[in-house]
C-alpha cells in the first residue's frame, strides 16, 4: 500500500483573527479581521475596529450622486490596506440579495451598490458595517502566520462584528475565550 501525505486545511471562515502584541506589521496593531473567505487558494478579510477619519459614509454618498438620510450613518471602516478604492459592505443576514455571499448563517457580504441604496431608503440590513479595502493572503501566507504568533485565531462573534464599540472589540473578541491579549505571549522565566 502506497503512504499518501495529504494536506488538510481547516476554513477558517467565519473565524475572527485578533491580532497579538507579537504582530510584526504595524498596520495590524490591535486589530481584529473577520475571515470571509478560506481556502487552499488564500485567504480574504475585513478588519472590523478600524475607523476612516478621513470620511463619513455621507460623504461616499454624496460621492456616488445618491440621496444622504435624515437618519445617523454609521462610520465607514478600513477593511484592510489592499484595495482600499474597493467598497464592501458586511451585514447581518436578515436582508437578503441577490448578488451575496454568505460568511456564516448570520453574516453576510455584498459589494452591490443595491444594498447601499436600500441602507438609505431604510429597508437595508439591520446591521452592517462599510468597509474599504480587505485584507488578503496568498496561498499558504495565512497558516505560517498563525505559526509565528501575530495573530490569534478564535471564533467570530456577530455581537463583536456590530454591536460592540470599535475601541473594545480587540480585548473583547480575545476575552470572549478567557484570553488578555494585553498579555498573551508574555514569555516568563522561573530560575
Amino acid at each position: 500500500m502506497r503512504n499518501r501525505k495529504t494536506t488538510v486545511i481547516d476554513s477558517l471562515t467565519g473565524s475572527f483573527l485578533v491580532s497579538t502584541q507579537k504582530m510584526p506589521d504595524p498596520r495590524f496593531e490591535e486589530q481584529v479581521i473577520f475571515i470571509c473567505a478560506h481556502s487552499e487558494q488564500g485567504a480574504m478579510g475585513l478588519a472590523i475596529n478600524q475607523q476612516n477619519q478621513l470620511f463619513s459614509l455621507a460623504d461616499v454618498l454624496k460621492g456616488a450622486n445618491m440621496h444622504i438620510p435624515a437618519f445617523e450613518l454609521p462610520p465607514v471602516y478600513i477593511g484592510g490596506p489592499v484595495e482600499l478604492e474597493s467598497a464592501f459592505i458586511l451585514y447581518s443576514s436578515d436582508y437578503r440579495t441577490e448578488h451575496q455571499m454568505d460568511i456564516t448563517s448570520t453574516v453576510s457580504l455584498s459589494r452591490q451598490t443595491t444594498v447601499l441604496e436600500d441602507i438609505v431608503h431604510g429597508v437595508g440590513p439591520e446591521k452592517y458595517l462599510f468597509l474599504l479595502g480587505y485584507t488578503g493572503w496568498g496561498p499558504g501566507q495565512l497558516e505560517s502566520e498563525l505559526v509565528e504568533d501575530g495573530w490569534l485565531m478564535v471564533p467570530g462573534n456577530d455581537h463583536i462584528i456590530f454591536d460592540i464599540a470599535n475601541e473594545d472589540k480587540w480585548r473583547t473578541a480575545a476575552m470572549q475565550y478567557g484570553i488578555d491579549i494585553c498579555t498573551f505571549g508574555d514569555e516568563i522565566g522561573f530560575a
